[in-house]
């Protein structure tokens, strides 16, 4: 595997002929049905040959295009079974895995960022790596304490690749989508474009990664390993003994796995932000690593990768966002309209009827309304159905409501982490979580 393609030309054509190779195949798919194939074998034949072609080109392109593709899996569960059958291989896949680069490469960056001196530093390294990620890639080694170390390092003209794909990735977002029927993929790419330059720079990463490690270190539930040394293209932290992510969880988890790690996801994303001021935002299945005891029994769950961040203002979750999924709960409709349009929700000249906005909003709150909620599948596509459908009374309500910028990150890591526990199909004490963790949720006294 070579360094990144760093010519805008050529990843542009690689990412311009993911639309034209669907309608390449649905063509021949259509002559094939012609000749008396069954439509259904044409059909999965057409989807499964699309889902490797599109997670094999984001992954091999890395950069903003893997980047893409990751945000894309955690929305995996959302889709319509007959559409996540062909593609969740390929999606798990992305989830932790891309293509090396070249050891020379790596040893030249780690000379640059740690100094010519790095192999006193860093005294050994593995050659091949061990995880990677859509702008770097991972390699275990030895610190010269003794101490196991991760090395982080990024893909040579990542900053210039990230830009560039999500830029064609923009102007591709309408011929993409029906890749993805029922996803709009404009926003989600708009997100990722936001969030790139911040994931670029691993000082700011190492820096957030630093708090998370002391105000979770003695934690019983949550690891984040420490940061050991950083450059602009290295980040080194201690090593996390772990022997799978819950990419494998999700895949062939037992029920007690999948809830007991389900529920350590949901609380570390929603206390985070109470004890450091700021929300991991980045909830992919590839990012958790699972730690299990000595007797095979479920264990702690470990976090890695926090370049994408979000540093709440005042440090915590807005109030108001807990309030209106109590309010939502509860079904009152003039407070919750009232709280809405205070937050920019519903702009100033829309008009909305307060019935089909609680009939809107009811069903995603569900998850806070008994005492444990079984996150499924079907659930998951049963929503995601609903508020995409044009003949549901409530669709109208659906294209009226405004997502205001401060809300993007933390609604799109809300989504996220449901996607992930409606994967796991976890069961979980979401209603106390949020009780203990979301300012604003709990009912005043």
């Amino acid at each position: 595997m070579v360094d990144l393609p760093r010519k805008a030309a050529a990843r542009t054509a690689r990412l311009a002929a993911l639309p034209l190779g669907y309608a390449g195949r649905s063509a021949m798919g259509l002559g094939r049905r012609l000749g008396g194939a069954p439509a259904e074998q044409v059909l999965d034949d057409i989807q499964a040959k699309t889902a490797e072609q599109l997670f094999r080109t984001l992954g091999e392109l890395k950069g903003g295009a893997m980047k893409f593709g990751q945000a894309l899996s955690i929305f995996e569960s959302a889709l319509p079974e007959e559409l996540a059958g062909p593609y969740r291989e390929q999606l798990t896949r992305l989830q932790d895995s891309a293509p090396p680069m070249p050891t020379r490469t790596v040893r030249e960056t780690l000379a640059r960022d740690l100094g010519a001196d790095w192999k006193d530093k860093l005294v050994w390294l593995d050659g091949a790596p061990t995880a990677a990620a859509s702008i770097g890639q991972v390699h275990k080694g030895r610190w010269h304490d003794g101490r196991e170390v991760a090395v982080k390092v990024q893909y040579p003209g990542a900053g210039e690749a990230l830009r560039s794909d999500l830029k064609q990735l923009a102007r591709l977002a309408r011929t993409i989508g029906p890749l993805f029927p029922g996803m709009d993929i404009k926003p989600l790419v708009e997100e990722v474009q936001a969030r790139a330059e911040d994931e670029l720079d691993y000082r700011l990463e190492a820096e957030a990664q630093r708090a998370f490690a002391e105000v979770f270190r003695d934690d019983p539930d949550i690891v984040v390993p420490d940061v050991v040394d950083v450059g602009p293209a290295v980040l080194v932290t201690e090593w996390l003994d772990s022997d799978s992510s819950l990419a494998r969880i999700i895949r062939d988890g037992t029920v007690e796995e999948r809830n007991h790690y389900g529920e350590l996801m949901v609380k570390f994303l929603f206390e985070g932000p109470t004890r450091t001021g700021m929300l991991h935002a980045d909830p992919h299945p590839g990012n958790y690593r699972i730690i299990p005891t000595r007797d095979g029994s479920p264990g702690k769950l470990g976090v890695l990768d926090f370049g994408a961040v979000a540093r709440l203002p005042g440090g915590k979750f807005p109030e108001v966002m807990g309030r209106l999924i109590r309010l939502t709960a509860l079904a009152d409709k003039e407070p919750l309209m009232a709280e809405l349009r205070r937050e920019g929700f519903i702009k100033d000249k829309v008009k909305l009827d307060p019935d089909l906005l609680v009939d809107y909003l009811s069903p995603l709150v569900e998850p806070t309304m008994v005492e444990r909620f079984q996150f499924t599948r079907a659930w998951m596509r049963e929503q995601f159905a609903r508020i995409n459908n044009p003949r549901e009374p409530t669709y109208t309500v659906a294209i009226k409501l405004n997502l205001p910028p401060s809300y993007m990150l933390i609604h799109r890591t809300w989504i996220g982490g449901i996607g992930v526990l409606s994967q796991l199909e976890a069961e979980a004490p979401f209603r106390q979580i949020l009780t203990d963790y979301l300012p604003g949720f709990a009912e005043p006294e």
